[in-house]
């Protein structure tokens, strides 16, 4: 009797729509970067505040590329800070969280920066170190779990 090999990886594109349920964000588009430790997300208004001893950051999202509509406002506890270099070459110390996102139906927990993305192509960057969770990234594919719906791309096109 042959057994087929089985691994738990799960094909992933360039780019994927990914799910933020800590921000109540049902639609991101994010790139999926292997050249990256740790995930980026693009955040606007950072306040830095201590409760019951916490170190704790509230923070804004733009879910959409071109506008700023849609905004949801999070609050999480402080992970770490650590100096992150872009891929300009330019280092920037930044506050990290722990975040749950879902990609591709399968929810992680990743290492997220948070950092001004209005200048990148996307407001989200998911890093290897949340991919090697089971994720193989093929290079030549986008959107491998799915198209988001007609709606939801002209809104992230700021075109609602």
């Amino acid at each position: 009797m042959t057994v087929e090999p089985t691994h738990s990886n799960t094909i992933a594109g360039w780019r994927e729509w990914v799910r933020l349920p800590q921000a109540e964000v049902e639609w991101i588009k994010a790139k999926l970067d292997t050249g990256a430790r740790t995930s980026a997300l693009h955040a606007f208004d950072v306040e830095e505040f201590t409760e019951a001893g916490v170190d704790r950051v509230r923070f804004g999202i733009h879910p959409w590329q071109d506008t700023d509509e849609d905004a949801a406002t999070v609050e999480l506890p402080v992970h770490d800070r650590r100096v992150v270099r872009s891929s300009t070459g330019h280092t920037q110390e930044r506050l990290v969280v722990l975040m749950d996102l879902v990609l591709l139906g399968r929810e992680v927990t990743a290492e997220v920066t948070l950092t001004n993305r209005d200048e990148m192509g996307f407001r989200m960057l998911i890093g290897r170190e949340a991919l090697r969770n089971g994720f193989l990234v093929d290079a030549g594919r986008s959107f491998v779990g799915g198209r988001a719906p007609r709606a939801i791309r002209r809104r992230n096109r700021g075109r609602a």
